[in-house]
């Protein structure tokens, strides 16, 4: 499908399904090289939106590793609401992991400063940020918390898809599209 409707929106495709596994495939490849010899990472995946990355990024892992899943909300609507809410915590104890945290999309960062602190009261060996997608231009804490792996970058617009919502619709595409205005 080249355009879709959410409620009251439109989007068109802007990242196909192909290029969206491509990109998934070489986070993986790196990941693999990273962390081959690093006893039983554990993947914190950022529920609602990452569950999709998360699934596809685990097929492609050649090492052990578990995964586990914690819930956070700081949007409503189209934008932003600049505060994060906890709604499902962690199942298990972190202390001394190597922690690498899944998200489906990195713009402001405010999520992954917030997961980030926790993981530092939570006293792990190390953490590291995996996301599908990173907004450079509106990432507020470059030189603060490094994105160590960005499946891809794209411009400051508002998409759904692969996870993604607009009000809880969308996530079920295969391809990524954007807003059209």
């Amino acid at each position: 499908m080249n355009r879709i409707k959410l409620h009251d929106k439109y989007f068109r495709l802007f990242i196909p399904n192909e290029k969206i596994e491509e990109s998934i495939i070489n986070v993986a490849q790196k990941l693999n090289r990273d962390y081959r010899n690093i006893p039983n990472p554990l993947f914190l995946s950022v529920l609602n939106g990452s569950f999709m990355f998360s699934a596809h990024l685990m097929k492609y892992l050649d090492f052990n590793s578990e995964i586990s899943f914690v819930r956070l909300s700081s949007y409503s609507g189209t934008s932003t609401t600049g505060e994060v809410k906890q709604m499902l915590g962690f199942d298990r104890p972190l202390k001394g992991r190597h922690v690498i945290i899944l998200e489906d999309i990195v713009d402001t960062g405010g999520t992954v400063v917030e997961l980030y602190n926790m993981m530092k009261k939570q006293q792990v060996a190390d953490v590291k940020i995996c996301t599908l997608l990173l907004k450079p231009e509106a990432y507020q804490y470059s030189g603060k918390i490094s994105i160590d792996y960005a499946a891809l970058e794209i411009p400051n617009d508002f998409i759904v898809g692969f996870g993604l919502d607009y009000d809880e619709l969308g996530r079920n595409f295969k391809d990524i599209y954007v807003l059209d205005k």
